[in-house]
């Protein structure tokens, strides 16, 4: 028998069901470069409390995962660059957040793993530094690796460019970054898309993300796309 499947949801509050308090929410970008903006919204608007945010950063001050900071809404950061973070800053060094700090390619290759279905891997990253602190190190062909655990989440919330109605995914350019990885360790994964095509219309060379990780997917009806920082000739 032949059963459609229906992953469109017409709004981000609605494609964001079932978040609770408490849970683990994956989230894609780089800086401010391919973060699901309007999701990080809808999120922000439920009133959630007490998550773990998995993410490379946590945003800016006014944008992206540093408005759920302003909100006191994340209760632990898991990341490995906050550097462009006020509040972050401030409610660290309070006492306010948690943070588990991760090497950049640790923490792509936990969240791959753990996507993946690998609980665990060894790596050379952060042997010797406070980052291998209480965790299992051991030696291969003399060389010490750590053991570092695979990331899985409860949502996980991705910005693509272009997605089919199955979820078949394309990202454009440097907002690829973190957003496959993301796309594959959530239980339910969440994307928000400019562009969404019937089944057939996206070459299969080009897909990125195959849509079977993908549980819902959310059409962007406004995007700011800010540019973290602007450099320009005086």
């Amino acid at each position: 028998m032949n059963r459609k499947i229906d992953k469109i949801y017409t709004d981000a509050r609605a494609a964001l069901e079932g978040v609770a308090d408490g849970m683990t929410i994956l989230v894609g970008g780089f800086g401010l470069c391919g973060i699901p903006e309007n999701l990080i919204m809808a999120l922000k608007n439920s009133g959630v409390k007490g998550l773990t945010c998995v993410s490379n950063n946590a945003g800016v001050d006014d944008f992206g995962l540093g408005l759920l900071l302003h909100t006191r809404q994340i209760k632990k950061m898991v990341s490995s660059y906050v550097g462009e973070n006020a509040t972050f800053e401030k409610l660290y060094l309070s006492g306010e957040l948690e943070l588990e700090f991760c090497p950049q390619g640790t923490l792509a290759e936990r969240v791959r793993a753990g996507g993946a279905g690998i609980p665990a891997f060894y790596t050379p990253t952060g042997v010797g530094t406070i980052v291998a602190e209480g965790k299992d190190v051991r030696e291969f062909d003399g060389r010490p690796y750590v053991l570092e655990r695979g990331i899985t989440g409860d949502f996980a919330l991705v910005k693509a460019w272009k997605a089919d109605t199955f979820g078949n995914l394309i990202f454009r350019k440097t907002a690829r970054n973190f957003n496959p990885m993301m796309a594959t360790a959530g239980k339910i994964t969440v994307v928000e898309v400019e562009e969404i095509v019937p089944v057939g219309e996206l070459d299969p060379d080009q897909i990125h993300t195959p849509g079977v990780f993908v549980q819902r997917i959310y059409k962007s009806e406004k995007l700011e796309k800010r540019i973290e920082q602007r450099t320009t000739r005086a």
